[in-house]
């Protein structure tokens, strides 16, 4: 058995803590996954030990070592390199998509065709072309997507969306977030994110999303771009360090900045911050702490951490970032949607909405102007 995998590795946290609660029924009417990518869906497996509504079942890999790893990780998963394959087995109910972004849109349409619900992770497509058609793929097929966008359903994000709801920030009128990480171990991971891709599209897609969640549909955006001297180590020609401006239909404004070549200060700033701001509130998000700084009317300011009863379910060993707790949260709030016949975001649409935000972002670095961002048909 590799040990490569970080859920190999000893650890001082609890296994499992506190979670998150999206309801439970018996073992034998949860619904069943089949996870292809099994690196980044390695992941998923892991985290699926800790749902009440969805299990493990399945998990498709080209790699036979990464096969060998998922199996022995998720005793009695059924294991294949064929795709198609897997999309034919009656107990997988969800099929959860981790494989490189070029093959999303074929995988979700066949997955839709084959009569299965998708997980898939972020971005959802990076070729906005193809939106309408699975848009129509969707609606013909009757089945449903939820975005793996990780960072809405961590801790501080889900608490500042549930205040949100609840009034405590009245409405808003700004919305601040950036996405900051060091990735040289990205590149020499998965190659391909230098010449298939682009950076509006990978870490971009984290602040991209939380603006969009809060701000509604994007009417504007101004993006400025450079490369820094890391990426252009591993060759990249594109910008790996981003800042946009964005603007909503009704007038809301929103920043999202990335940087992927920096050297990280992680005492200083959190990789990801979400900064709501607020009528009569401020509401300050991060990731990978597990902390909530906020204001509301009183004018009282709170910091709520959750690192002593939460860190566990999220990052189960010392290394965080491996996202098993928002891999939890995903699947079983998709499942409750599913059974309770309730709606789930990020949706297919929702999602779409963002990826031709990004194709927006990558057409304003590209001509140097502010891009009016279109609508998606329904």
């Amino acid at each position: 058995m590799s040990v490569r995998h970080p859920d190999y590795l000893p650890t001082g946290k609890p296994t499992v803590g506190a979670s998150r609660k999206w309801g439970s029924v018996p073992e034998d009417q949860r619904l069943g996954v089949g996870v292809v990518g099994l690196h980044e869906g390695h992941t998923m497996l892991v985290a699926l030990r800790s749902s009440g509504l969805c299990r493990a079942v399945a998990g498709c890999d080209l790699s036979e070592e990464k096969r060998a790893d998922a199996a022995a990780s998720a005793p009695g998963l059924w294991v294949t390199d064929d795709f198609d394959e897997l999309l034919t087995r009656p107990d997988v109910a969800i099929v959860a998509i981790y494989t490189p972004d070029k093959l999303h849109a074929g995988q979700i349409e066949s997955a839709f065709r084959a009569g299965k619900h998708v997980i898939c992770t972020k971005p959802l497509v990076n070729d906005a072309s193809v939106a309408e058609r699975l848009i129509e793929v969707g609606r013909e097929t009757g089945k449903r997507l939820q975005v793996g966008q990780s960072t809405r359903f961590y801790e501080p994000f889900l608490q500042q969306r549930e205040m949100y709801a609840r009034g405590v920030f009245g409405k808003v009128e700004c919305y601040d977030a950036h996405y900051h990480h060091r990735m040289d171990w990205y590149y020499e991971k998965s190659p391909w994110t230098v010449t298939d891709t682009h950076w509006a599209y990978l870490g971009l897609s984290h602040p991209v999303d939380l603006v969009r969640w809060y701000l509604g549909e994007i009417a504007h955006v101004q993006a400025m771009g450079t490369t820094t001297a890391l990426g252009e180590k591993y060759g990249m020609t594109r910008p790996d360090a981003i800042a946009v401006n964005l603007m909503s239909h009704d007038g809301k404004l929103g920043r999202a900045f990335g940087n992927y070549g920096l050297s990280e200060l992680p005492q200083g700033r959190a990789l990801i911050e979400g900064l709501l701001m607020g009528e009569c509130g401020t509401s300050l998000a991060r990731y990978p702490e597990l902390r909530h700084t906020w204001v509301g009317p009183d004018g009282v300011e709170h910091d709520d951490d959750y690192d002593h009863t939460l860190a566990g379910y999220h990052y189960r060993h010392e290394l965080k970032g491996m996202h098993y707790g928002e891999f939890c949260n995903i699947a079983d709030s998709f499942a409750s949607a599913i059974l309770n016949k309730t709606d789930n975001s990020p949706d297919l649409a929702e999602g779409l909405q963002t990826v031709l935000v990004m194709d927006a972002i990558v057409r304003s670095l590209e001509s140097g102007q502010t891009v009016t961002v279109p609508r998606l048909r329904r």
